[in-house]
Formats: structure tokens, C-alpha cells, sequence
């Protein structure tokens, strides 16, 4: 009798949500590490997979293994593969611990990995991209954890001189006069493990044209399991929805007792219509495939005048 053969490796999940790609893997339990390559950070990293590796930055929402197995493997392979050294971003009880575990891997390996480790407190930031800030807010699980929010600084002309002319705002500069005003658009934001809060009533969260949020159990049966495990029930995100101003509602870290053509038909028939067309399941490959070769389809055929365009 022929053996079977091993079985074929998880599907990653993706999403593209102009101008940014979601990909990664998150299943509860498991593995969870969601990647936004244009931003050049994953949240949480996995067992690190392979394109996780591009990632300049790691926001690592909290310590457990499912999210932060991979870190050492995503230091070394960096700096195999000659990459800049990695940057693990997380809550500052966590850092001593991360390096404790560097440190263990020196005497496995007999070599020293170079790594970056940047403790943030709730609503402390770190510069990751030219104008692009990473920041972090306190969130509530079983364990210490953040989440974070990719917030873009604008530069922008202060409305009171908007009709003045060219040269009386240089004029007003050349006397040190701040002629222009900070504006923060809070870009993607990402929840971590965690359940209901007050930080989802923050504006950048509220805001963020993006949200990344765990929904670990659909099922209306399951609601006590998320309430012991300090995690998001559909129910939860329905309350939520009314809530937040994102265009696209991303949900992660679903439970493996759920099926996810289960979790599906739990989504389509508990959210209401008017919220269903900006909520997506990260690992509802078929549907997401699907959108995916539409929007495809619908970017070429727009483009009459020149050649077909890849998204």
C-alpha cells in the first residue's frame, strides 16, 4: 500500500485593499502574523513565514507563542539573508523576556544574531517610514498586549491663509511664522488578542481606514468561551461596526472549531446588510480569490488605452 503524502502546507490569506495588500496566516491558537508589505511591517509574526521576512518592523500585539514563536528565526534570517537588522516593537514587560531568549540563542548557535528591540508604552510612537508613525495602545487580554495604529503625519497649509498669496506666505515664514498645521490619518490599525474595551472608542482607531481586529469565535454559542479567553465575539463586532468609520473590517484569529465555511454563513447571516460589504474573513481564501480576480478583471478593463495592468 502506498503511504499518503504529508500534508500540503497552509493556504495564506490575502486581501487587497487599495493601496494596501493583507496577507498572512491567523488561525487562534495556532499562528497569527498579518503582513502589509507597502507599510513594511508585520503585525505579530507566527512562525515566520517566509514573506514575513520583508517586514522591516514587528508589532508584536503580546507573548504568546502563536504570535511570537517566529521572532528569533525572523532576526536570524534577516541577517543571513543580508537584510537590515529587524525591529520587534512591543509592550515594554516584554522586552527583557525577548532579549533573555536572544541571549539563549547565542550559546545554541555559538554566533550572535543582531536584532532591535523597541519597548512602547500605550500611545508612545516610533517613526517606521518617512511621515508613517507606529503607535501603540493598551488593549485587554490574559496577558500583557497592545494594539497598534499606522498613523500618516500631513503637512498642510493652515486654513485662516489658504486665500493668501504666494508671497505673503513667504513672507509671514521668513518672519517665523508656523504657517502650516500637523494632520494624522490614521492609516491601518491593528487589535491584537483582546476583547471589548475602551480603546476601541479611540479616534485613530476609530478612524483608521483599515481595521485589523481578531473575531475568534462566530458562533452564538461560543460567546462565554470569548469572554474567559479575554477575546472578540461576532457579537462583539457587531457592536463594534456601528462604531467604527474603517472602509475595510479585516477579521483575524478564528477559532479552529469553526469551520470557515461555517464562519461564512455565520458573518453573511448575523451582520447586518448595511456593514456586510466592508467585512472580510483574512482566511476565506475562496471568497477572497474570487474578489481578487474581479478586481482584476475590472482594473483591465478600465485600462482601454494602454497595455493590462497587475495589480
Amino acid at each position: 500500500m502506498i503511504p499518503t503524502p504529508p500534508p500540503r502546507p497552509p493556504q495564506s490569506g490575502f486581501l487587497y485593499l487599495p493601496p494596501y495588500r493583507i496577507q498572512g496566516y491567523s488561525i487562534g491558537g495556532e499562528e497569527t502574523v498579518v503582513q502589509v508589505p507597502e507599510l513594511h511591517i508585520s503585525f505579530d509574526i507566527g512562525r515566520c513565514p517566509r514573506f514575513a521576512l520583508n517586514s522591516s518592523y514587528v508589532a508584536l500585539s503580546h507573548g504568546h507563542m502563536d504570535h511570537a514563536a517566529g521572532l528569533p528565526y525572523y532576526f536570524s534570517q534577516r541577517f543571513f539573508q543580508g537584510m537590515d537588522v529587524g525591529h520587534v516593537v512591543c509592550h515594554p514587560r516584554l522586552a527583557d523576556p525577548i532579549r533573555n531568549i536572544m541571549r539563549a540563542w547565542v550559546d545554541l548557535e555559538a554566533q550572535r544574531t543582531p536584532y532591535k528591540v523597541v519597548p512602547l508604552a500605550s500611545d508612545e510612537q516610533v517613526e517606521i517610514k518617512n511621515n508613517i508613525f507606529l503607535r501603540a495602545f493598551a488593549t485587554h487580554h490574559t496577558v500583557p498586549s497592545l494594539g497598534f495604529v499606522v498613523v500618516e503625519r500631513r503637512s498642510k497649509l493652515k486654513p485662516e491663509l489658504a486665500d493668501l498669496p504666494q508671497e505673503k506666505l513667504v513672507q509671514l515664514k521668513r518672519h517665523g511664522e508656523d504657517i502650516t498645521q500637523i494632520t494624522e490619518i490614521p492609516l491601518v490599525c491593528y487589535s491584537g488578542d483582546t476583547c471589548m474595551g475602551k480603546h476601541f472608542d479611540r479616534p485613530d482607531v476609530r478612524q483608521a481606514k483599515i481595521l485589523i481586529t481578531e473575531c475568534t469565535f462566530v458562533d452564538p454559542e461560543h460567546k462565554s468561551r470569548a469572554d474567559v479567553g479575554k477575546h472578540m465575539h461576532l457579537g462583539d463586532l457587531i457592536e463594534l461596526l456601528d462604531r467604527v468609520e474603517s472602509e475595510a473590517v479585516v477579521l483575524t484569529h478564528l477559532s479552529r472549531r469553526t469551520h470557515i465555511a461555517a464562519a461564512r454563513d455565520h458573518v453573511h447571516d448575523q451582520i447586518p446588510a448595511r456593514h456586510r460589504s466592508r467585512v472580510f474573513l483574512l482566511m476565506d481564501s475562496r471568497t477572497n480569490r474570487g474578489r481578487y480576480d474581479q478586481q482584476k478583471l475590472a482594473l483591465n478593463q478600465a485600462d482601454t488605452t494602454g497595455p493590462r495592468v497587475s495589480l
